[in-house]
């Protein structure tokens, strides 16, 4: 029997940099439901959730064909408002999408949904590509992470990851090849329900990253490097950027 795949888009409505821009007005549809467009292509996903706390957020979704579950306040993390939405609806592998997350391809998310069918052993898997420019690898937003060869993430962060301590002249990221996380998520249900049961970790919190607290417990997280650009809405200034994307 085929597993039963779930998206799982948390949204909250309260972003510290950007208020309300889940649901803000972007060519005359709420921003978030380019992303739900995309998603739905996918050929592997059977279910797509947006996870809230907001029921204005709801109610700016009612025309956009989707379904919205209404979840806890309490959430810090939007793997833990996924944990909960999949405690409702259910699912065997889940996707945890970030909301802010546009020009994803659903081939990539369909490759690596493959991975996991095929190999049971991956309970936890993310996504990141190659950093292209000195200016993205010093920015805070962009997350920073390092793999061992074996695929498996060994930190993130949001600060440059690895420090070199020996640098030529010209751009730093043509010394070394450093990767920027994507922030998509991929978890077998029992261990997202592992996930939402630990208390967050000490870095979690300084680095304000739920993937660390995967790390801090112990276990593995498989990366997958991809070619595939996405943009992160994360101030109205980044707006712009995802006009490119739909023209």
């Amino acid at each position: 029997m085929k597993p039963k795949v779930v998206a799982v888009v948390p949204a909250r409505l309260n972003s510290s940099r950007f208020a309300g821009k889940v649901i803000f007005p972007h060519r005359g549809k709420p921003l978030l439901s380019y992303l739900l467009k995309e998603i739905a292509r996918s050929k592997r996903i059977g279910r797509v959730v947006v996870a809230t706390d907001s029921r204005e957020v709801r109610r700016a979704l009612e025309d956009a064909e989707v379904e919205v579950l209404m979840t806890s306040s309490r959430h810090r993390t939007g793997s833990d408002r996924a944990a909960e939405a999949v405690s409702k609806i259910g699912g065997d592998i889940i996707l945890n999408i970030q909301a802010d997350n546009f020009g994803l391809k659903t081939a990539v998310l369909d490759r690596i949904i493959d991975k996991l069918i095929q190999n049971r052993r991956i309970e936890f898997a993310t996504i990141a590509r190659r950093i292209e420019s000195d200016a993205e690898l010093s920015d805070p937003n962009v997350v920073k992470v390092v793999t061992g060869r074996d695929g498996r993430a060994l930190w993130f962060s949001r600060f440059p990851l690895p420090y070199l301590q020996k640098t030529s002249r010209g751009r730093r990221v043509g010394q070394f090849p450093f990767y920027h996380h994507i922030g998509v998520y991929f978890f077998r249900r029992a261990a997202l329900m592992r996930f939402a049961a630990w208390k967050r970790t000490p870095m979690e919190k300084a680095e304000s990253l739920e993937q660390l607290r995967i790390l801090e417990n112990g276990h593995d997280l498989t990366v997958f490097k991809t070619s595939m650009k996405s943009v992160s809405v994360d101030t109205p200034r980044d707006l712009k950027k995802i006009d490119k994307l739909y023209r």
